[in-house]
């Protein structure tokens, strides 16, 4: 039931999650703004490509401030995407998160080992190839983990229901295995460094390097090649691809058209590296800002909305009483003149009964009866709007016994019908309205039946997964089913008052007690082969 309930929560949340940076289409208004960048970032580049082989004094500060700035930036998107993909439940963005968090361990690593920063030769016995490594391992895992994520999409893995634990455990598998890897590959670059080519000498560039660095920047063209490919893009892909533009330059200038070291090339491309780390970061807390503006207005409105129903509560509390008060003062204008006819039609009966033939006592009869009628149809009407509009004060109710009291207090109307009143389940439920249920319908049902020479009147229950069903069955004179919607109206009727007496109101007022309590009722019959009167009432 817990995941059931989790899962109707989640496809409430599923099309508002479309608004999400991560799921959110890209509109045209946003493409146009990624191409101006990637074109401005396109002439800076091609701007810059000229000198990027002249050589700039050694500023290993520059090193430790940039690569501290990527940290973060890294990080803080890693740690956003986490998020994202806990609420969202989408596979590819738990790849993309590693892909963040995997650069963020890779450059911290990168920069430890880095010769002049915090050690001449750079600290966890780094060698003269070790950093140079680690940049390489860095700049072609982002890319690698973006493709993993254009693959992802393409398969189909979208958002699924995940509980909370679940997607944790998910995401701290994830973190793991970042971490695994940053360790690997930044051991096998320092103590493992005599297993790979050497790429690095002094602070220029070997042969070898143009084939490794052109793998990895070939790496990075087929991620934006493929992410290019895929349509149609979300808000996230588009920036993402606006990133790898970025990254490609960076590759660009400082690993495949400087000479080394701290010239242009070197420092132009990590500064690219480094807006290419924050771009997306910077589109994600726009876009959280945006959401937890949309947080505080709706919050706003559903306090409002509060305040409204608190006033239209109010408003019908009063209204409710202005209508009790009109029914009794409508109930004792309309009692009056009835008293009145009735008083006066008996002192015409008592005094000139002996005067008048059998027509006029007839026709007296016949006012006094109706002047009866009347009353009693005031009275169930005002039942009717009272126990309409009262709140059920539930508790653990016998049942049977409630039925059995119901029965006895119908008294001299209860003789001659056989009634059999099985175990029935407790309820929670208002007893004193309760009671008014199965007094209705044991007294309907004895009605009905009564022109029967076996007049029988059966009283059972049955426990459903989600409710308990009670019901009354009779052998009287039974309904067509084509007139069953009509038998809980108010004033309904499918048989002639001659023939079976009442006001046809009290089915009304079983069909308001048993819905107020969260129940429904319904019935079934078969002209002269009796009927059957259900109602149901919630598990809790």
């Amino acid at each position: 039931m817990a995941q059931a309930g989790e899962r109707e929560l989640w496809l409430d949340l599923r099309d508002e999650s479309r608004s999400v940076f991560s799921a959110a289409h890209a509109e045209a208004g946003q493409r146009r703004l990624a191409l101006w960048t990637v074109g401005i970032s396109l002439l800076v580049f091609l701007a810059a490509l000229p000198f990027a082989k002249t050589q700039l004094a050694a500023v290993p500060a520059f090193i430790a401030s940039y690569q501290s700035a990527l940290v973060v930036c890294d990080l803080v998107t890693a740690v956003l995407l986490f998020a994202q993909y806990v609420f969202l439940g989408a596979t590819p963005l738990l790849a993309l998160a590693t892909g963040y968090l995997f650069t963020a361990l890779m450059a911290t690593a990168h920069a430890l080992s880095f010769p002049g920063l915090f050690a001449p030769s750079g600290l966890l016995g780094a060698g003269p190839q070790s950093t140079a490594w680690m940049y390489m391992f860095w700049h072609a895992g982002f890319p690698a983990l973006v493709i993993a994520y254009t693959v992802l999409q393409r398969r189909g893995h979208g958002a699924e229901v995940r509980p909370v634990g679940k997607a944790a455990a998910v995401v701290a598998g994830s973190v793991a295995a970042a971490v695994a890897a940053t360790s690997a590959l930044t051991l096998l670059a320092t103590e493992g460094q005599g297993l790979l080519p050497p790429i690095m000498q002094g602070n220029r560039y070997t042969p070898a390097m143009l084939f490794v660095v052109g793998s990895v920047w070939a790496l990075s063209a087929i991620a934006l090649a493929m992410l290019a490919r895929k349509r149609p893009h979300t808000l996230l892909e588009l920036w993402l691809m606006v990133v790898l533009a970025a990254w490609i330059f960076d590759i660009g200038l400082s690993a495949v058209f400087n000479h080394g070291r701290y010239d242009v090339g070197f420092y132009a491309g990590r500064i690219y590296g480094l807006l290419a780390a924050c771009l997306v970061l910077i589109v994600l807390l726009a876009e959280n800002g945006r959401l937890y503006g949309r947080l505080l207005q709706a919050y706003a409105g559903e306090r409002e909305e509060r305040r409204r129903a608190q006033e239209t509560s109010a408003e019908l509390v009063a209204t409710n009483k202005e209508l009790d008060a009109f029914a009794h003062s409508v109930s004792h204008d309309l009692r009056s003149p009835l008293r009145a006819i009735d008083g006066y039609a008996q002192m015409l009966e008592e005094d000139y009964g002996a005067q008048l033939d059998d027509e006029g006592r007839r026709l007296i009869s016949v006012v006094r009866a109706s002047g009866d009628k009347m009353n009693r149809q005031i009275e169930d009407l005002l039942a009717f709007a009272r126990l309409g509009r009262q709140t059920p004060r539930k508790a653990p109710v016998d049942m049977a016994q409630l039925a059995r009291d119901a029965l006895g207090e119908l008294g001299n109307s209860a003789r001659g019908a056989q009634v059999s009143i099985d175990a029935l389940p407790q309820a929670s439920a208002d007893a004193g309205l309760m009671k008014h249920v199965w007094a209705n319908l044991i007294g309907n049902a004895i009605k009905y039946s009564g022109k029967r020479p076996d007049p029988r009147v059966e009283v059972g229950a049955r426990r459903e997964p989600a409710e308990t069903i009670y019901w009354v069955r009779d052998n009287g004179a039974g309904f067509d089913m084509r007139y069953a919607d009509k038998l809980f109206g108010v004033f309904q009727r499918l048989h002639r008052p001659e023939e079976f007496p009442g006001t046809g109101v009290g089915l009304s007022i079983v069909q308001r007690i048993v819905t107020r309590h969260g129940g429904r009722v319904w019935a079934e019959g078969q002209p002269d082969a009796g009927a059957t009167f259900y109602f149901a009432l919630p598990e809790k």
